[in-house]
This record gives structure tokens, sequence and C-alpha cells, in this order.
């Protein structure tokens, strides 16, 4: 017999194992670093779609409350809050905000307002939620994030709209739909400091990234405000298209994005000149409108169409157009990008062999996924090995539970596999089951049945007393019978050959 190295795992290449893990530390930060915006499309038939913005995709649907309308999600994208407009959407009606959980997709809590709410805006800390109640006595709502409760109410001027909070959170914007004002409030005192008149019934509102200027959509007066914030003064008023109604700003403060529902067009404004540089066809009677977080993309909810354009803030023209449910309206930040969930690691592997004849040697290949960065093997026969994929040679039989366990910065997990480690006796004896079962089956008859049997049992008793040639040739003219019964088609080779295997491995194994 040829010399084995027993209770061995054996080494493969360091190079490629630490180039291995290298890679997937590396695709591990892809993944965390690599996180898609998501936009949330509110529809008045009582859900929200969300939109994969990396696909352009529908990837859920959410049911909320009735008459979805305003959408807030918090600096951090772990929540979407959505306002529900209950009743018959009249200023009677009372209002409820959905929480939606951005790593399950699935409604964590309902608030009850009591008022009808329609504008909706987190502070940058993620903290608060700021909410415009829609009624002739205007108040703004302030509800603590941790707790999902309304902490606060702030007095403001009738039929508050619109909601936008400053860069910094120092003061929130509100437009009045009658009084054709915006609303300036502290947020340190919960107070009104100044209200500021622009065009009219306001609408959508929006602060640039720097905090310096307020945009207000002025629906009846077709133009959008611009405000300095430094003085709560108006600095220009832009001429647009018919009812302006949803207001963004990119990110690096260089263009304003306005839906004008009676066009059916967005407007761009250059915020240097406060001209309209571009005007861009979407779908019918345009509503919210959002940019994406790299400013690449504009996101416009078509409340007549059922649609979501997507356009190129780099060219200005629509790219995609998004099937969603009908009415769709997202007024507010409606994008944001959820956290990066943890990568957990799931322990996998194969092997060449599960059973054979002592020694056994057996290649072990890791499939594990979710970025494992160690690996623990356990062969139970008193040996381990952290190689990826090693392999190890069994010199006793018996029956062994192989456990991986791999690891990442995230978690651990075990995987569980038995290996079968036979005498070359115990070979033969399962050979002998297998012509059995043949028989049983009726692929062979008794005579067959017999002949192969009686083969084997001389073969397991001639190794017993230690006669190895006589055993060899025995198992020699059990292999040729298996042959001719293949050749003559009273066994497949599909049931033949895996015994002229295991007959050769015992030859192999007592040479």
């Amino acid at each position: 017999m040829k010399e084995i190295t027993c209770g061995k795992a054996y080494r493969g290449h360091a190079f490629i194992k630490v180039l291995g893990i290298t890679v997937l530390a590396l695709l591990m930060l892809v993944s965390l670093a690599g996180s898609t915006p998501f936009a949330y499309i509110t529809h008045q038939g009582n859900t929200v779609s969300i939109i994969d913005t990396a696909t352009d995709t529908v990837t859920a649907t959410v049911p909320v409350e009735s008459f979805p309308y305003g959408v807030a999600v918090t600096p951090d994208g772990s929540k979407v809050y959505i306002v529900n407009i209950e009743g018959d959407g009249t200023i009677q009606a009372t209002g409820t905000v959905s929480v939606i959980d951005t790593a399950t997709n699935k409604v964590t809590a309902t608030i009850d307002l009591g008022t009808y709410p329609e504008g909706v805006a987190a502070s940058p800390d993620g903290t608060k939620v700021y909410l415009a109640a829609y009624y002739y006595s205007g108040m703004v709502s302030i509800i603590d994030t941790a707790t999902n409760t309304v902490t606060a109410s702030v007095n403001v001027d009738g039929y508050p709209r619109g909601v936008a909070v400053s860069p910094d959170g120092t003061k929130v914007y509100v437009t009045h739909w009658v009084s054709d004002t915006v609303s300036v409030i502290d947020t340190a005192t919960n107070t009104v400091t100044a209200s500021v008149n622009v065009g009219n019934s306001p609408w959508g509102i929006a602060v640039s990234s720097d905090g310096t200027k307020v945009y207000a959509a002025n629906y009846y007066s077709d133009t959008v405000s611009v405000i300095n914030t430094a003085t709560n003064t108006i600095t220009a008023n832009v001429s647009v298209g018919r009812w302006p109604f949803g207001v963004a700003v990119t990110p690096d403060g260089t263009g304003v994005y306005v839906t004008n529902a009676g066009s059916g067009t967005a407007s761009v404004i250059d915020t240097v000149t406060n001209n309209v540089i571009a005007t861009v066809g979407v779908g019918s009677t345009p509503q919210g409108v959002a940019v994406t977080p790299d400013g690449t993309e504009a996101y416009v909810a078509n409340y007549g169409s059922g649609t979501v354009s997507v356009i190129d803030t780099t060219l200005n023209t629509v790219t995609t157009t998004v099937p969603v449910e009908e009415h769709p309206v997202a007024f507010g930040k409606f994008i944001g990008t959820p956290p990066a969930q943890p990568v957990l690691p799931v322990a996998n592997f194969t092997s060449n062999v599960t059973s054979g004849i002592v020694p056994l040697t057996v290649s072990f290949t890791d499939t594990s996924t979710g970025f494992p960065t160690t690996w623990n093997w356990d062969f139970e026969d008193g040996d381990t090995s952290n190689e990826q994929s090693p392999v190890h040679t069994y010199c006793a039989a018996g029956t062994y539970i192989v456990n991986l366990t791999v690891s990442n910065s995230n978690g651990i997990d075990s995987k569980l596999v038995t290996i079968n480690v036979l005498t070359p006796e115990q070979n033969v004896q399962q050979m002998i089951t297998t012509v059995q079962d043949f028989v049983t089956s009726g692929t062979l008859n008794k005579g067959q049945g017999n002949a192969l049997t009686v083969k084997l049992d001389a073969a397991t008793k001639n190794m017993e007393a230690g006669n190895i040639n006589p055993a060899i040739n025995q198992l020699n003219a059990f292999i040729n019978k298996i042959e001719n019964y293949i050749d003559n088609g009273t066994l497949s080779s599909a049931e033949g050959q895996p015994l002229i295997d295991a007959a050769n491995a015992v030859i192999n194994a007592i040479k």
C-alpha cells in the first residue's frame, strides 16, 4: 500500500487565500457603500410604490391608510413618514401618519393626528418630523421619531400646505394657501418668527442645500418666489408653467425643479440667474418632484398619468417613464437611501466524496455566501483547519460529522455534513446490499444475484483471513460479471458502474 499522511488538512496556496479574503473584503465594502436610493410614491389608492432608482422599477408596494399624500424620508433613510388624508379629502377630514421601515418595507406604526395633514418634512438629524395641518386655524404638528408621538404643535396662519426644514435644522418654512404667505418657525422655541408675503396660493416649498434660499411654488400666480433666508425677503419671482405644485433643489444648489400641474411640464430654474433654462414635458398633472442624492436625476409623480417621469438633470430630458398605480402624488422629499443592511455569512460547502474506504482523502470546497472572512473546520477526528477549502485524510473507519463555521464582522454561521469512512469489508457489505436490492426490484433474478453475492462473500472471507490476492481475484470476477450485465442490458450503466467503482476502490485499498 502506498503511504498516506493521516489526520492532516493540507494547506492551500497562502497567496490565493489572502487574495480571496482581500477580494471578499473589498466586495463587502462596496456592498455597504453602494446602497441605492429609493423613491417612495404615494397613491390615492391607499398604497405607496417603492421605486429602485438604479433600475427604475417598482420593487414593492406598501398598503397604508386612506388617501396617502405627503412623504418625508428620514435623512438616514431608515424610515418613511406618509401623510394619509382620512375621510373624504375635505378640510373637515382627519388624518394619520404611516411609518414605513425601509429595511422591511412594512408599516411599523400609525399615528393618529386628528387634523387634515398635507405637507411633511423631517429634520436634518432625523429626530423630528413636521406636518402641516391644512385647516383654517393653521397648525404644524411635531412628531418625535423615537416614540412616533406628537410632542408639540405650533400655531401658524390658516391653511398651511407645504413644509421644508433648513439644512441646519433651526428653521421650518410653511406655505399658506389662503394668506399667500410663508411662515418661518424657530425650531428652538417652536414659535413663528417671520411671515413672508409670496405669490397667490403657495403650495410646494424647498430650501437650498446651503440654507440661504427658499423656493415657494405659487399655484395661481404661475411663479416661484425666491426668499433670502437671512432677511426673509423676496429676491425674485420666477415665471414658470401653469399651476406650479412641487419644488425640489439639486444637492449642489445650482438648479430648481418645479412641477407645473396645469401644463404637464417641469420647469428648470438656474439659481444664479433665476431664469428658467429648460421646460421638460412629463406626464399629465405632475405633482411631487424630488432629486436623487447625487443630483443626476429628478423624479416627477404624474397624478393624471399614473406614472413617474425620470429626468436626466444634465440633459434635462425624460429618460424613463415608470408605470405606477393610479393617481400618484408624492408631495415632499420622497427619495432616500436606506441604510446598508449587515451582510451575514451563510456557511456551505461541498466535498468530492461523502463516503469511501479508509484511508479516505476528502477535498472540501467552501461555497459559503455573505462574504465570510474566517473559516474554521472541525473534522471530528481530532483535527481542524482554518483554510477556506482544505483537503483532509481520514485514517480510521467511522462516521464523522464535519463542521464548517464561517464568520465576518456581522455574524457567524455553521454547516454540518456527514462523512462515512468504511473498512474494505464494510464497503463490500454495501455492495451486497445493492445487489440484493436489484433482486428485490426484479432488475436481477435470484440466480444472477446469488452468483454476484457468492463472489463478494468469498472476497470478504479472504480479506478477513489476510488472503489479499484471492480476495482481489473474487472482486475482479465480480467486476467482469457486472460488465457483462451492462453489455447485455441486464443492468444500465447508471446501475452497474457504481458497483464496479466500489469494487475497484476495495482492490486499491487492499493492494
